[in-house]
């Protein structure tokens, strides 16, 4: 008989608590290259995601592929380091899976994370974006099909996705600690190709700012989920069509670098009060 849904949530939430004592409060989603937040994790449980019972398992360079357990400045929490993408070939609902298990694990917020392509002409590539919003261009939703009510509701609300009171946290942060931070929505596409100049022009006219192959199938989970969501992108490098050159995976990864310490000087800061 094939397992439910609710069935492999519990499993491997079931796997991933026997590998620790760490009950986490706050999840973790790491883009491309903002992996680096893991090194200042204490106590920490490091699992391989093909161990555990339905993971998927990252394919793109720069997403390491583990599930890390620990403390950050004294919060529990569990951190994805590497996420996965519909362009993989996973399913949207896959693609969210982990956040389901982290609400079992008793997860409470979320923060994500991703490198973005800059929309807004006002942007500069190593610009940290607080998402305020988002754009659904994938063409799917994770919620298609039958819902469990176990779950969440049919029709969740979308019109607070990313929490007020997370917002309002990180700008307070990053004013205190003098760090520039952006805001601004963020279109989330299919992938794996980048977008072209008409696509850009298109984004930035439906009021994007930023753009990206990730996140909004994780937010809608969440959110299904019952969870406070904290969004924040690197603008890692400006979108098709803004300056002439070719945009490439390599200056995504060596952005995220050049912002490393803000990064983590800022989320550091942030998540004790998520």
């Amino acid at each position: 008989m094939t397992a439910t849904q609710g069935q492999k949530i519990q499993e491997a939430a079931a796997y991933i608590a026997g590998k620790g004592g760490v009950k986490p409060e706050v999840g973790l989603i790491l883009g491309s290259g903002l992996g680096v937040l893991a090194d200042l994790l204490t106590g920490t449980v490091s699992i391989p995601y093909h161990e555990i019972p339905h993971f998927p398992v990252s394919t793109v360079e720069g997403h390491d592929g583990e599930l890390l357990l620990g403390f950050i400045q004294e919060r529990p929490v569990v951190m994805m380091k590497g996420r996965f993408h519909m362009y993989e070939g996973y399913g949207p609902e896959l693609t969210a899976f982990p956040v389901r298990v982290m609400k079992q694990l008793g997860v409470q917020s979320l923060l994500v994370t991703n490198a973005a392509g800059g929309v807004n002409m006002d942007f500069e590539p190593g610009n940290l974006m607080l998402i305020t919003d988002h754009l659904n261009m994938t063409g799917v939703n994770p919620l298609t099909g039958p819902n469990d009510q176990s779950l969440g509701v049919r029709f969740p609300d979308m019109s607070e996705a990313y929490s007020r009171r997370l917002r309002r946290l990180a700008l307070s942060t990053a004013e205190q600690r003098g760090i520039s931070l952006q805001q601004g929505v963020y279109a989330g596409l299919l992938g794996p190709t980048y977008e072209t100049p008409a696509e850009i022009r298109m984004l930035r006219t439906l009021g994007a700012d930023a753009v990206g192959m990730s996140t909004v199938s994780e937010v809608i989970v969440a959110r299904h989920a019952g969870l406070e969501v904290l969004g924040i992108s690197c603008i890692s490098n400006m979108a098709a069509g803004i300056l002439d050159q070719p945009l490439s995976h390599d200056e995504v990864m060596e952005t995220a670098e050049m912002v490393r310490e803000t990064f983590l000087d800022l989320v550091t800061a942030i998540i004790p009060g998520m």
